[in-house]
C-alpha cells in the first residue's frame, strides 16, 4: 500500500480493491434481494394497490381534515419548545461556567437531572402536574404536556452542548479579553458566544431535529393531535391503508428536518462569512462601554490602584 496525498491514509492496493469492489457487490445483491422481498410481501397484501394510495392525491379531504391540522399541532409544539429551551439551555450552559459555585452547582443538577430523564416520563409527569394542579383543559393539555417536556430534555442537552462550546475555544481568547480591560459577563457576550456559535451550530441543528420528531411520542401516549397520531384515523377511514399513510407522514417529517437543516446550513454559511478574521464580532456600543471606564466598569475595576484601560 502506498501513502495518500494528505498522509492520513494508505491507498488500497489491488487485492484490497478487489475485495472493497467484491463486498460492495455483496452488499447491493443484498439489499436489492431484501427490498425485493419487501415490495413483494407488501404487493401480495394488497398494500401497493392504488386505491390505497389515490385519496392522498385525489382527495383534498385527506389533507384538510386529518394530514394539515396535525402537521399544524407538530409544527406549534415544536416551535414552542425550541423558542424556549434554546435560550434556557444557553442560561444553564453559561451559568455551569460562572465562578460562583453555588450556581454552577445548582445549574449541574437541574441539567444532570433532567439529562438523565427520558423525554417522554418527562411529557407523562408533565401531563399528570397539569391535570392535578392547574386548571388547563384536556383539550389543550397534551400541547402544554408536550411542549413541557420537550423543553426540561432538549433545554438541559442544549445546555451541554452550549457550554462544551465555550471550553472548546482556546484560553487565550478570553486572557486576552481580560488584558484589554474586559470584565466576565463582557467576555462572554463579546469574544465568547459569538465565536462558539458557528462551531455549536450542527450540534444545535441535530438537536432541534430530535425536538420535531419528538413530538410524536405525545401522539402515542397523550393524545395530541400531531401527525404520527394522524395515521389511525386515516387508515380507518381511508380503508385500511396503514403503509400508505405511514410513509406519507413518514416523508412529511423528512421533509420538514430537510427544511431545518437547509436553513441552518444557510445561517452557518452566513456567520462564517461576516466573521472571517478571528470570529469576534465587537460592536460599537461595546468599544464605547469599554472605553468609558468611570461610566461602565464597576468600583472594583477602578479602586484595585490600576490604571484604567487605554481608549
Amino acid at each position: 500500500m502506498t501513502s495518500s496525498p494528505s498522509g492520513l491514509y494508505d491507498v488500497p492496493g489491488p487485492r484490497a480493491r478487489r475485495q472493497n469492489v467484491l463486498f460492495t457487490a455483496v452488499f447491493l445483491v443484498a439489499l436489492a434481494a431484501l427490498l425485493w422481498w419487501v415490495v413483494g410481501s407488501l404487493a401480495d397484501k394488497g398494500q401497493l394497490a392504488w386505491a390505497k394510495w389515490q385519496p392522498f392525491f385525489t382527495d383534498p379531504r385527506v389533507w384538510e381534515t386529518y394530514l394539515l391540522p396535525a402537521l399544524k399541532n407538530t409544527l406549534i409544539a415544536a416551535a414552542l419548545a425550541m423558542v424556549i429551551a434554546l435560550p434556557l439551555g444557553a442560561l444553564f450552559g453559561i451559568a455551569r461556567l460562572s465562578d460562583h459555585r453555588s450556581v454552577r452547582w445548582t445549574a449541574g443538577t437541574v441539567v444532570e437531572f433532567f439529562r438523565a430523564i427520558p423525554v417522554l416520563i418527562l411529557m407523562l409527569f408533565a401531563n399528570a402536574a397539569y391535570a392535578e394542579f392547574t386548571d388547563v383543559g384536556p383539550d389543550i393539555r397534551p400541547l402544554y404536556a408536550v411542549v413541557t417536556g420537550l423543553v426540561l430534555y432538549n433545554a438541559s442537552v442544549l445546555a451541554e452542548i452550549v457550554r462544551a462550546g465555550i471550553l472548546a475555544l482556546p484560553r487565550g481568547q478570553t486572557d486576552a479579553a481580560k488584558a484589554i480591560g474586559m470584565r466576565r459577563n463582557q467576555v462572554m457576550r463579546y469574544v465568547l458566544l459569538p465565536q462558539s456559535v458557528t462551531a455549536m451550530l450542527p450540534a444545535i441543528v441535530s438537536q432541534l431535529v430530535v425536538i420535531v420528531k419528538d413530538t410524536a411520542l405525545g401522539g402515542a401516549l397523550l393524545g395530541f393531535s400531531e401527525l404520527l397520531a394522524s395515521v389511525r384515523p386515516m387508515s380507518a377511514n381511508y380503508g385500511a391503508n396503514t403503509i400508505a399513510c405511514f410513509t406519507v407522514v413518514a416523508v412529511l417529517f423528512v421533509l420538514l428536518n430537510i427544511a431545518l437543516t437547509s436553513f441552518a446550513g444557510w445561517l452557518e454559511g452566513r456567520l462564517r462569512r461576516g466573521k472571517r478574521s478571528t470570529g469576534a464580532v465587537v460592536t460599537a456600543d461595546a468599544v464605547e462601554e469599554l472605553a468609558t471606564p468611570g461610566e461602565h466598569l464597576g468600583h472594583e475595576d477602578l479602586d484595585d490602584g490600576r490604571p484604567p484601560p487605554e481608549r
